[in-house]
């Protein structure tokens, strides 16, 4: 498949052949599975302290006449602690039991369960390159909701990498007739349920991806809303397919095609 080479003053420069790299067939099921393991394996472990409903003695005599026994005072057998006595009558709370005010749960989250997901490596690679073959087929881009302009896919001239300012970004991205993307992404929406109160109120779509050549000073641009930089070395499923699903707007510099080809990446 042979790409237009644009100038960012909208130009044609010329073309370029993309690399093998775009020619794998597109595998949802593979997607799927690569973004998983990246999701899993970015996941914090977490569980409940393993002495929790258990620091102090709780107990309760099953015999007839045991002292601190329940026995013959019409309340149930469970684990409780003395809070007080008078002569030989207690005041108890429930303890230790998972169904008492207080005791421990009975199958808590445990820290030591392992979350990540094995992908082998190969899968990993080829998920890359189908994700990569869907971002330059503008029918499964538009399938995923993105406001794609009328020339897409192309391919950008390496001097967007020289780009300081934000303000230059969006009037280029713009230029290439984004900005009913950019206006797209740049709403936001209440997240729905209880993680409104944990610090992740809104929800945000995800827009364009710019891929570059290198450390550049382009990568520095974080402030644009759904919009994304990323060196082609470090690109990976997520990045091509947030949320597993694939045919990002992906918009590559020539310098990031010509080191795919020539580094091999992704095979």
């Amino acid at each position: 498949m042979k790409l237009k080479i644009l100038s960012l003053a909208k130009t044609e420069k010329g073309s370029k052949e993309l690399p093998r790299q775009f020619n794998e067939e597109i595998r949802p099921d593979l997607i799927y599975r690569a973004v998983i393991a990246i999701l899993a394996g970015r996941r914090q472990r977490y569980g409940a302290d393993p002495r929790a409903g258990k620091k102090y003695s709780s107990e309760v005599y099953k015999r007839r006449r045991g002292f601190k026994g329940s026995y013959g005072i019409g309340i149930s057998r469970v684990p409780r602690k003395v809070m007080s006595k008078q002569g030989s009558h207690f005041n108890w709370t429930g303890a230790f039991a998972p169904g008492t005010v207080g005791g421990r749960r009975s199958h808590p989250p445990k820290a030591e369960k392992i979350w990540e997901v094995k992908i082998n490596d190969k899968e990993r690679k080829k998920a890359i390159r189908s994700a990569l073959a869907a971002t330059v087929e503008k029918k499964a881009v538009e399938q995923r909701g993105h406001n794609v302009p009328p020339i897409y896919p192309f391919i950008i001239e390496s001097k967007i990498e020289a780009t300081e300012k934000t303000n230059e970004l969006k009037l280029i991205l713009e230029k290439f007739g984004m900005k009913e993307e950019l206006e797209r992404i740049s709403k936001r929406k209440v997240r729905a349920g209880r993680g409104k109160s944990r610090g992740r109120k809104y929800k945000k779509s995800r827009g364009i991806l710019l891929v570059v050549s290198g450390d550049c000073k382009l990568l520095r641009l974080k402030n644009i809303p759904g919009v994304d930089v990323a060196e082609v070395k470090k690109i990976d499923t997520e990045m091509l397919a947030p949320g597993t699903a694939l045919g990002r707007l992906t918009i590559f510099t020539d310098k990031a095609i010509e080191i795919m080809e020539k580094e091999k990446l992704f095979l």
